[in-house]
């Protein structure tokens, strides 16, 4: 921790001392297929409030080349590669950040949720590393570091309504501040990001789903009928439903075989269509209730976060709706939509610096499921 002393002057022309102070995290992500682990830096000014963050170091190890044949993530192959290669990416990261393990103020790793078996080897690495250099150590909710991210890249001030979608996560939550998150709606079955890649299985698309959907939509037309679940249920309205969709998708596939790749392009465009109906409408629903709740707060954040908060086409369409309800878009950038270690540094940077952390963090437990609100 590094500490500046600052001089305001008050109404009745005193002078008191205002401290400043930055702090130093190393993160580590395993929560899935990426092997992952950030240094991230975050100024707090004299006033208790976060000025800025800098990232310094963000190495990434992706899988997807080892997962690929399978058509998805294979539990046991994804650990065996944290195991493998996490030592070498946290000497990496330390290296290119400049900075040794005795400069950090704290070691934070994902807690889950996510794949327990990778969950376990990022979190017994952190507590391990925390445990031999006497740091402090912060178990981080996986979601809640998808839900600060624009924080660290655009300062995005609290409150602010938060669309996280993910493959294995579609919600909408009231952001107020750390740790204070309220669920508006979530998917009932599957995620918008497992719609994705199911639907690109089956088009023979292959893996990871999204990009592949997003690239075919753009060469065609959204001239198929499909779905949109929930979208004038008044008793939901704020939660998904995506499994439906992805059944009528195949049934229009089977139609048409055998598929060319105009009939494929036409259907990713289909799809890719009838999620952005689905997400906008619940959006769109939620911004009227966020505006209830936070009356005072002018063109308030509307964010996007999640590896699909990287699709170019669903941000166009959710930055209209935003417009549409006085509220204003922000996105990280595409590189940390997806999981990444910045993320995770960066939450356990806000947590130790508001305090908001379990001193005796050691004992924290690897989560395969664990709810952000």
């Amino acid at each position: 921790m590094v500490c500046y002393i600052t001089c305001a002057t008050t109404k009745k022309g005193a002078t008191k001392l205002l401290m400043s102070q930055t702090y130093t995290i190393l993160g580590i992500e395993t929560s899935c297929d990426e092997t992952a682990v950030a240094v991230v830096r975050l100024h707090v000014e004299g006033r208790g409030q976060v000025d800025k963050g800098a990232i310094l170091s963000n190495q990434i190890l992706s899988q997807i080349e080892q997962h690929a044949p399978y058509g998805g993530v294979v539990p046991e192959l994804a650990a065996r590669a944290h195991l493998t290669h996490l030592p070498a990416l946290i000497r990496a990261a330390l290296d290119e950040s400049q900075c040794r393990l005795e400069d950090m103020d704290a070691i934070a790793a994902t807690a889950g949720p996510g794949l327990i078996g990778g969950v376990l080897i990022g979190l017994t690495m952190g507590k391990a590393l925390a445990l031999a250099h006497n740091l402090p150590f912060i178990g981080i909710n996986h979601l809640e570091a998808h839900a600060l991210t624009t924080r660290l890249t655009d300062s995005t001030p609290f409150p602010y309504l938060l669309l996280l979608i993910s493959g294995g996560h579609c919600q909408l939550l009231d952001v107020a501040g750390i740790g204070a998150t309220t669920l508006y709606g979530t998917t009932r079955d599957d995620a918008v990001g497992e719609a994705f890649d199911k639907s690109a299985k089956l088009l023979g698309l292959g893996y990871p789903g999204g990009p592949a959907i997003e690239a075919c939509a753009k060469h065609g037309n959204p001239i198929y009928n499909l779905p949109r679940p929930l979208l004038n249920n008044t008793a939901l309205p704020y939660d998904f439903s995506f499994s439906g969709l992805k059944t009528a998708l195949l049934r229009q596939a089977e139609k048409l075989q055998p598929l060319t790749q105009t009939h494929i392009n036409d259907l990713a465009a289909s799809l890719q269509g009838a999620i952005a109906d689905c997400l906008a409408s619940r959006a769109s629903n939620a911004m009227v209730r966020f505006k209830t709740h936070h009356k005072t707060c002018p063109n308030p954040p509307f964010v996007m976060a999640g590896g699909v908060a990287a699709n170019q086409f669903l941000r166009h369409r959710l930055a209209e709706t935003a417009q549409a309800h006085g509220f204003h878009l922000v996105a990280p950038p595409v590189a940390l939509c997806t999981d990444n270690a910045a993320m995770i540094a960066w939450a356990g940077a806000e947590r130790f610096a508001s305090k908001q952390f379990d001193e005796g963090g050691m004992a924290v437990p690897a989560r395969a499921r664990w709810a952000i609100s």
